[in-house]
């Protein structure tokens, strides 16, 4: 199978799969326990129908959307996620670089392969700092003044992740950060000679947002670790409203789940939210972020912007979000499996066809702008 060959999610997923070391793929590819969330990120769009509007005149089509203050030319946006050099030599470089192209947001972990200042320093595009929560305090604090001082605009608070969930598949393969894989685990590393090969002639594999205040780089401490070590599980709302004042600029929170949540980070000053269960990585069972969308808008949408991400995987998963609220759609596991199959071309590729698919679908629902998708375009089953 070749980059060429793949035109939708699932073919991306084909190729990430053929190329990387089942460990590695099974990172990308997992959820929490049963994965029941995991499955039913994307199976949630299903009970919502597009109702089209026909004769509206829509030759010329906008995407373009402003979300936390950012002007941004497609409705979707590169989430943070950690680890991408693992998935592809490029890493976030090749993520940030297919981001600017198509003019859109993306985002940098505390957990990124890149640092945060390289990426501010080559791209004009709107950059995203996510950060965790950690139990020294001047950690936080440092943090963020680097992400300040490199001109990052926007903070991210993930919330969902104060302990690590349980994802069987790595306790399987033995997946950590450094390595220590099971007999299984190694020889699926063996099976994918190439990854292997790219991974050891290029850059060294580091974590530079945190390995300038953690020794990451040992076995003293792998990832799992750093999640029930590092993080503090006693993180409060007036520790967040702490940071809010303190950052003093956009400011979002990822992981909110409930109304009540939602309004309690526009009381303290949050700019954004993004509804989200963490890709279905985290508590299992949980509901997904389109499902609680339309309550959520409802209450604080016109306090601070909502955004959604988990199991979007078509233009029609991002329309159906924006007609109900969402000022734009956090795109994870579309990109990764993009990355791992091909670097900044599969990225490129991806976002081609899912703007293509936007373009094409804005037209069959007579809308000529986002601003003309509403609550009236959609159906819910069973409602």
């Amino acid at each position: 199978m070749r980059l060429a060959d793949c035109h939708n999610f699932h073919d991306f997923r084909r190729l990430a799969k053929n190329r990387l070391p089942g460990p590695i793929f099974n990172y990308i590819d997992g959820g929490a326990d049963d994965e029941v969330t995991l499955r039913r990120n994307s199976a949630s769009f299903e009970s919502c129908d597009l109702v089209p509007s026909v004769l509206r005149g829509v030759s010329d089509v906008d995407l373009s959307v402003t979300v936390m203050g950012q002007k941004i030319d497609l409705p979707v946006y590169l989430s943070p996620t950690a680890l991408q050099r693992l998935f592809h030599h490029e890493g976030e470089r090749a993520t940030a670089a297919a981001a600017e192209k198509f003019g859109t947001m993306f985002g940098c972990s505390s957990l990124g392969t890149v640092s945060m200042e390289e990426l501010a320093k080559k791209h004009r595009n709107p950059q995203v700092y996510q950060f965790y929560f950690h139990k020294d305090r001047g950690l936080n604090r440092a943090m963020m003044q680097k992400a300040k001082e490199s001109g990052i605009k926007v903070m991210m608070l993930t919330v969902d992740s104060i302990t690590g969930g349980n994802r069987e598949r790595d306790l399987r393969t033995g997946f950590s950060i450094p390595f220590k894989l099971k007999p299984a685990g190694l020889a699926q590393f063996l099976m994918k000679p190439m990854w292997g090969i790219n991974y050891v002639t290029h850059e060294k594999f580091s974590l530079p947002q945190l390995d300038a205040h953690i020794d990451m780089k040992g076995d003293t401490l792998t990832i799992g670790r750093y999640f029930t070590e590092m993080l503090d599980p006693s993180m409060n709302w007036d520790d967040v409203a702490a940071m809010v004042e303190e950052w003093g600029g956009q400011f979002c929170l990822k992981g909110v789940m409930s109304v009540a949540d939602a309004r309690r980070a526009a009381d303290i000053g949050c700019t954004g939210i993004v509804l989200s269960n963490h890709g279905g990585r985290q508590l299992d069972g949980s509901r997904t972020g389109f499902d609680q969308l339309d309550e959520i808008v409802q209450a604080v949408g016109d306090r601070l912007d909502v955004m959604i991400d988990g199991g979007i995987q078509r233009g029609t998963h991002v329309l159906k979000a924006l007609s109900l609220g969402a000022k734009a759609v956090g795109l994870g596991r579309f990109y990764l499996y993009a990355l791992a199959a091909a670097g900044q071309p599969g990225i490129e590729r991806a976002l081609t066809q899912l703007k293509a698919e936007l373009l094409r679908d804005m037209r069959l629902m007579g809308a000529s702008k986002v601003a003309d998708l509403n609550r009236d375009n959609l159906r819910f089953r069973g409602v």
